[in-house]
């Protein structure tokens, strides 16, 4: 776009952005059960309306990201203005994207009253925190570790099990994780001699962390806070209290325990063999430690294998359901045998990717970890707009190639909107009313762009 940007416009339009989303939320987000099933003549006109807050606030971060590549671009500091700006009036809004943080809520509420999780899904709890969790979830075993079980526990005594509040102080939980997120990026993009505020631009302004980490709750955000907290303490001098944070942030999300090899890689250029064990130590005591207070057992380990949505868009799962159904057609006993294949075979390949990055590539390891994860994430059986996540924030911290960033800026933008904010699968009808909201606003946006051209040409006259 032509039309003259600085900081404070990037500003607002991100506001009016978030703040036309979260209005749109109102009537088409994951509303608790009731109120999704009352009849509203709003919905159709709050999800073109999510669309088009989706729409503005993906074209005020791609403008904010030429005002930092600019002549006079902002410090960090600024930048982290512009993220609470933008993050405001998504804290009030209801769930996002995905229902997933009622799954939370009933977890907690099932620790709180001594169910194991990892045996039982919340329908084993009931009531009204049962009937919010998304149908295919109700009987499934959570993957979650002890640290963020223990997280969702002390939040349900706290609200005594009332939704609104409960997700009021889920989303705190994860804002928090956003925090710690945007207190490392600055640090480890200076370890890794990259540009902080750019840094800050690609891995917490990005509209994937606002759309799910801060509007959707996803524990995510505290697992990439702790992990990200973690890899800048153990550059330094606090080297077992940062193991101990990314051992922290794998027993929230399992996928974070690769950040200990990151870890061991960082620190062990002399002594390799002894850091790697006394790494290995602190992470095992840690683990058994938390596991211990929380009381939750190691359930998590087994539950990690929680089955995946028929809407899942995993590569080995689509490839796997699509060979399957080849062979049934074709009237072969294999065919029960195709998906498991397929998702063996991913995980046989996220193996020789990942050694072959550590091993052959050898990227700094910040760095590194990010291009694990994504593989991770890309070759796994479910996948979500989300996982990505996971990579962005440490690629973002590391990625000295402008091309890399560029691609990734890319594929943030396309990601943010693939999904829709009730987090149910999309229907003609649906998909239709999206694409009106993005492009309306992309008219309002191209007006805006010819409106000002309009004095410019008077002062050039």
């Amino acid at each position: 776009m032509a039309f003259p940007v600085d900081l404070r416009r990037c500003q607002a339009l991100g506001l009016a952005g978030s703040a036309v989303l979260a209005l749109g939320g109102e009537t088409a987000g994951a509303l608790p059960v009731r109120e999704s099933l009352s009849p509203t003549s709003g919905r159709g006109a709050g999800l073109v309306g999510v669309y088009f807050g989706v729409v503005l606030l993906i074209a005020a971060w791609a403008l904010l990201g030429k005002v930092i590549r600019g002549p006079e671009p902002p410090t960090p500091r600024a930048l982290l203005v512009v993220l609470a700006v933008w993050a405001a009036p998504l804290l009030l809004a209801p769930p996002l994207f995905s229902r997933d943080v009622y799954s939370y809520l009933a977890q907690g509420a099932m620790v709180d009253a001594h169910l194991d999780v990892y045996l039982h899904g919340p329908a084993r709890l009931g009531g009204p925190l049962a009937d919010e969790v998304a149908p295919m979830w109700r009987h499934s075993a959570t993957p979650y570790g002890p640290v963020f079980l223990a997280l969702a526990s002390g939040l349900s005594g706290l609200t005594d099990g009332r939704i609104p509040a409960g997700l009021i102080g889920m989303r705190l939980i994860a804002l928090l994780g956003v925090a710690l997120m945007a207190v490392a990026l600055p640090r480890l993009a200076r370890h890794s001699g990259t540009d902080p505020a750019v840094a800050l631009w690609l891995g917490a302004l990005n509209p994937l962390v606002l759309l799910h980490l801060v509007a959707g709750a996803h524990n995510d955000a505290m697992m990439l806070g702790l992990l990200g907290v973690g890899l800048v303490l153990a550059r330094g001098r606090w080297y077992l209290v940062g193991v101990v944070l990314v051992t922290l942030a794998a027993l929230v999300k399992a996928p974070a325990a690769l950040g200990l090899v990151a870890v061991v890689v960082m620190r062990g250029r002399t002594g390799l063999v002894r850091t790697a064990a006394g790494t290995l130590a602190v992470a095992a005591v840690t683990t058994t430690a938390a596991t211990a207070l929380t009381g939750t057992g190691y359930g998590w380990i087994a539950a990690l294998r929680t089955p995946v949505s028929p809407e899942n868009w995993s590569p080995t799962t689509v490839l796997g359901r699509a060979t399957g159904t080849l062979l049934h057609g074709l009237g072969s006993d294999l065919a029960p045998l195709a998906l498991p294949a397929w998702r063996a075979a991913g995980l046989l390949l996220t193996i020789a990717v990942v050694l072959h990055i550590w091993f052959r590539r050898r990227p700094g390891p910040v760095y590194a970890l990010g291009l694990s994860l994504l593989t991770l994430a890309a070759l796994s059986p479910a996948i979500r707009p989300w996982y990505a996540l996971w990579s962005l924030f440490l690629i973002a911290a590391a990625a000295r190639s402008v091309r890399v960033q560029r691609r990734v800026a890319v594929a943030s933008a396309v990601l943010a909107l693939a999904v829709l904010p009730s987090g149910n699968p999309a229907d003609t009808e649906q998909i239709v009313l999206a694409v009106c909201g993005g492009v309306l606003a992309v008219v309002v946006l191209w007006q805006a762009e010819q409106a000002s051209r309009v004095p410019a040409l008077e002062r050039t006259a």
